[in-house]
């Protein structure tokens, strides 16, 4: 895994197990790779894994059964496109907004853009 320095690895880490739940690379109820292994196949160490496995269970949505090991937690799609939601529009837009106001860029201009892109 290639890591970015803007960011904490424990979170790049949360951003890459969010997105192998909501592609359903773990389902839901599923039990994940445990933190070694984890940590074995994109080489870190345990720790920040346990960090990250700490960070999504106490946001729902992982949960440990002691003894076996990590599974996704039921809902828990639901619970990181609310998670996702929450940092894009008090985090990313205001600094998106800050942006466009600076290069004076119009709303209509973005709307246009938006309408026009390709998915």
């Amino acid at each position: 895994m290639d890591f970015k320095e803007s960011k904490p690895i424990y979170m790049q880490i949360v951003d890459k197990l969010c997105n192998q739940i909501i592609v359903k690379q773990f389902a839901e109820d599923q039990r994940i790779p445990s933190v070694r292994e984890y940590a074995s196949s994109i080489e870190v160490n345990p720790n920040t894994v346990v960090r990250s496995y700490e960070f999504l269970q106490n946001k729902n949505i992982i949960y440990n059964k002691r003894g076996i090991g990590y599974f996704v937690s039921i809902g828990a799609i639901e619970k990181i496109m609310e998670m996702r939601r929450d940092v894009f529009m008090t985090e990313q837009l205001p600094e998106f907004f800050d942006e466009i106001d600076m290069l004076k860029i119009s709303i209509s201009e973005i709307v246009d853009l938006y309408n026009n892109r390709q998915n």
